[in-house]
């Protein structure tokens, strides 16, 4: 592997771990999920999965399903960017858990060529949508995310 490839690894598994860290904030039971946008070595955006503003912060209902209007962390961190004066065009998104088939559609719209996320999904539509797109998708398994180079 070349320096810069080694120079930009080092960077996806420091910036995905700081997606799993993020995710920490959801105040979601089942799962929680971390998204950051970075571009040109910054972060422009961030989210987690979760209530639309002004909600409560129950992302369950009383059968433990999640609820129907719970925002998914790429979707949080995407709109984030639509109410700043960034542009996510170009940019990389680091995601704790593959995209499903709705937050692959966001990333192709916002304009982001890269994907890195560290937890799979039972489906890969989101993913496979992504690639057809022609955006680069790079699954860093979260053990190997720990680690240094």
């Amino acid at each position: 592997m070349e320096t810069a490839q080694l120079k930009q690894l080092e960077l996806d598994k420091r910036y995905i771990r700081m997606a799993t860290i993020w995710a920490e904030n959801s105040y979601c039971q089942r799962r929680k999920v971390g998204a950051l946008i970075v571009k040109e070595k910054m972060i422009i955006s961030d989210g987690y999965n979760g209530t639309p503003s002004g909600f409560e912060n129950i992302c369950e209902d009383e059968n433990n399903l999640t609820k129907p209007y719970v925002l998914h962390a790429e979707a949080n961190a995407i709109t984030k960017i639509a109410r700043s004066n960034n542009s996510s065009d170009g940019a990389t998104m680091y995601v704790t858990a593959a995209p499903c088939i709705e937050c692959a559609k966001l990333i192709i719209q916002a304009g982001i060529k890269r994907v890195i996320y560290s937890e799979k999904y039972r489906l890969e539509d989101g993913i496979d949508l992504l690639k057809r797109a022609g955006i680069e998708v790079l699954y860093l398994e979260p053990e190997k995310a720990d680690k240094e180079i």
